[in-house]
């Protein structure tokens, strides 16, 4: 399938749906008489006498360094093969498409200076599946993600490697056996690709869409815990969480008030219930989860803009007939977003983690056996699961430290202040999936828990859930080699298989505005 997009007006649900789903993406014919009256005046400029940064200098520090019309195709391939400096293991292919449908939407702009054939060759590229192999590392989030996109960059002459029919191969093969033949970059063409948030932007809304999955899994997650220790459903009621007025604290009681409407667990200790309050783990889930949400939308908002935005340099201002240098690059917004999604992210795991050691610990489960096993002594349950949640959640803390704060100069401090969005970006990948721990063994605690009161049932909406934990994790009789299951919850919550079981309301799910 093939999705057309125009530049500047591109959402979050169709980018999610390009990545998740290997589109191919066009631009809008729309575009066209911008992208070719741009890269007229970048033409024009190049065979003049005036100094036109990127178009016939050098780059950076060497922007004084004039470079004679003759050279200015030898000066594109030379800044593209100099900046591929990437290093680390390779990004996901899924991903790296990404990055090159968001490169698409910034040129379809015509800010950017580009020829209609580079355009059409990132289209190509993503039609007959050749991915460049871009290493995660080198990225500082300003002048651009420069090394990641000078790798892209290269593939898309010939140089580097790419990823053709699941094979790594040089890039030069990769467009051979694909019928695409390697652009020849023209004036600024080098810069215009490799200047830009692309990368840190493509891995943000990666991480961004994990955070969504992880946190409306917790809503779930959470209603099997509450069940599980014979939790009170008041502190849901829709009146306490209006009158505070956050959308995601709303959103999250409610939902979860009607994840367990008709539980007869809950219906049995309504009234004479000798407790008078729940754990906070229990209680203000909508107030720390709801608040996460309303984070991860805020970020939301932030990425869409800067998927759709020009930030490369120098912009061409076809109206104001000028090539003129400026900051777009500087990913500072981005970093800002990532900073947040982190937050959100490690929270949402706090919390859970909590409500999974109060599930193993006899002293607080309203009369569970103790780690969920129906042998303690002799067996050890979810004993070291709920360790290795303590272990994740910890990680995820320290992984959440802000990036954005610890700028540091480069480029012979000409870029004197950067963003640090990249890394910023790429570790929201590895928190989501440390969270995805932390969910699936909340998972398990919470259906070990509510196995553990009958013959009273839970809810029709959680029974649905348990049917789908219990399809790839027994109930726990005895001792077993556990990291199998684990891995198994986890990858319910990784996939969406398990969260999908529950219908749950688009704010939750992170669609709604």
């Amino acid at each position: 399938m093939t999705v057309t997009l125009t530049p500047g007006m591109a959402t979050l649900e169709q980018l999610h749906d390009i990545w998740s789903n290997t589109h191919a993406v066009v631009l809008d014919p729309s575009s066209y008489a911008g992208i070719h009256a741009a890269q007229a005046l970048v033409s024009h400029a190049a065979n003049g006498d005036a100094a036109v940064y990127g178009v016939n200098t050098g780059f950076g520090k060497l922007a004084s360094v004039k470079i004679a019309a003759k050279d200015v195709a030898t000066l594109q391939r030379n800044l593209i093969l100099s900046h591929c400096c990437g290093v680390g293991e390779a990004l996901d292919e899924a991903t790296t498409r990404l990055m090159m449908v968001l490169k698409l939407l910034s040129l379809g702009r015509g800010a950017s200076g580009v020829a209609m054939t580079t355009v059409e060759m990132i289209q190509d590229m993503l039609e007959k599946g050749v991915t460049p192999v871009i290493p995660a590392q080198g990225s500082v989030g300003a002048s651009g993600d420069l090394a990641p996109l000078a790798h892209m960059a290269a593939a898309m002459i010939g140089e580097g490697e790419a990823i053709f029919g699941g094979t790594r191969m040089p890039a030069g093969e990769a467009l051979s056996q694909a019928g695409i033949v390697p652009i020849v970059l023209g004036p600024k063409e080098g810069l215009a690709l490799i200047n830009g948030t692309q990368f840190s932007t493509a891995c943000a809304l990666v991480g961004l869409w994990g955070a969504w999955r992880n946190a409306a899994t917790s809503v779930l997650t959470c209603a099997l815990s509450t069940d599980a220790i014979m939790g009170s459903t008041a502190p849901l009621e829709d009146a306490i969480h209006t009158l505070r007025g956050h959308a995601g604290q709303i959103a999250v009681a409610r939902a979860q008030r009607a994840l367990m409407e008709g539980s007869q667990i809950r219906e049995s200790h309504v009234d004479g219930d000798s407790r008078v309050q729940d754990p906070y783990c229990i209680r203000c889930q909508p107030q720390v989860t709801g608040a996460a949400m309303d984070l991860l939308h805020f970020a939301a908002r932030t990425l869409e803009i800067e998927a759709n935005a020009v930030t490369d340099n120098p912009l061409v201002l076809v109206d104001d007939d000028l090539v003129v240098s400026g900051g777009n690059f500087h990913a500072e917004p981005v970093g800002f977003a990532a900073d947040q999604i982190a937050v959100a992210i490690s929270e949402i795991g706090a919390i859970a983690q909590r409500r999974v050691a109060l599930m193993v610990d006899p002293t607080l489960s309203f009369d569970l056996p103790p780690f969920l096993t129906p042998d303690p002594g002799l067996n050890s349950g979810l004993m070291i699961a709920e360790v290795t949640t303590a272990a994740l959640m910890s990680e995820n803390k320290h992984l959440a430290n802000p990036c954005t704060t610890d700028s540091t100069p480069t480029s012979a401090n000409q870029e004197d202040h950067v963003s640090m969005a990249a890394h910023a970006a790429r570790r929201l990948m590895r928190m989501n999936k440390n969270l995805s721990v932390i969910l699936g063994v909340e998972a398990m605690c919470g259906a070990q828990g509510i196995e553990f009161r009958a013959p009273l049932h839970t809810s029709a909406p959680l029974k649905t859930a348990m049917s789908v934990l219990r399809g790839k994790v027994p109930a726990i009789v005895e001792d077993r080699y556990l990291a199998p299951s684990i891995e198994a919850a986890a990858g319910l919550v990784e996939t969406g298989v398990f969260v999908a079981s529950a219908d749950l309301p688009a704010y939750v799910q992170g669609w709604a505005e």
